[in-house]
């Protein structure tokens, strides 16, 4: 380890396609430091750079002791993470009723108890530091969740408000927090990466079986850049002031201005219900 090095230090989870490939290749272009990850070491390969710039690691992050080492070998090698980006994931999509316990569970350690246990893992490095940032790559369907999304979306929930209380907690420290919330991208998320439980009951054909349809449909074809993602992703981390919450790709813009526009009529609407449940003055 050089202690002379400042080049920042990226922990990225998730490497193997996607949005963590990219990330991986975008940092190294910027001469950045790379920590990149994947359950599998093999799906790392193509990913080069000198040892003081790139340190691949085999990681499953619901292993708690894989994390502990993959941290253990990063302070060992570069004495610091300046970003961490959890990216590690997938998506589950199904009807709410006909959900599998081992599915939902599986995808929760993924999407939710996994991001938990990696921040917390990287924490103590960053407040000793007093600096770092923390991004949490989370979804549009943390903000909307549709049909068919009520598993996915309740993991992506949770990273939302796990973001938003990571970030009233150590923005004094000089950590800062970010959530992430991609819409329909051009990546293997609604391919081979997405797990799902076909429709078997009649009356959730309408509803989630047309989600399941149209998803399929799009998948190699979404309107999203994942380049592009990227960069902007990078960028706002990078910054002096990044955002609590940055939402990528038109659709997901659009989506989230409408679900807010209507939950500020709907809580206009509902107002004085809400505040006539105090005791009375």
């Amino acid at each position: 380890m050089s202690v002379s090095d400042t080049r920042p230090v990226w922990f990225i989870t998730g490497c193997s396609t996607g949005f963590g490939r990219e990330f991986a290749l975008q940092c190294l272009e910027r001469g950045l430091r790379v920590v990149a990850t994947a359950r599998r070491l093999s799906n790392l390969d193509g990913l080069d750079a000198p040892s003081e710039r790139l340190l691949k690691i085999e990681l499953d992050v619901t292993d708690p002791s894989a994390i502990t080492d993959a941290i253990a070998r990063t302070r060992e090698a570069f004495g610091r993470i300046d970003v961490l980006v959890n990216n590690a994931g997938y998506g589950y999509l199904t009807s709410a009723e006909e959900g599998e316990e081992a599915e939902i569970r599986a995808m929760f350690d993924a999407n939710v108890f996994g991001l938990f246990a990696m921040t917390r893992a990287v924490l103590p490095l960053m407040r000793a530091q007093r600096s770092g940032t923390v991004v949490n790559i989370s979804s549009i369907a943390g903000l909307v969740a549709r049909a068919a999304s009520s598993y996915y979306g309740a993991s992506k929930y949770a990273v939302e408000g796990f973001t938003s209380g990571l970030h009233a907690e150590v923005a004094h420290l000089g950590i800062r927090a970010m959530a992430v919330e991609p819409g329909p991208f051009r990546t293997d998320w609604a391919g081979r990466s997405l797990r799902t439980t076909e429709v078997g009951i009649e009356d959730y054909r309408q509803s989630v079986g047309a989600r399941l349809s149209g998803t399929a449909e799009i998948s190699g074809r979404q309107q999203g850049d994942p380049v592009r993602a990227v960069t902007a992703i990078i960028e706002a981390a990078s910054s002096d002031n990044p955002p609590l919450h940055l939402v990528l790709g038109a659709y997901a813009v659009d989506a989230t201005r409408e679900r807010w526009m209507q939950s500020i009529k709907e809580l206009d609407t509902w107002e004085a219900v809400g505040r006539a449940t105090d005791f009375p003055d």
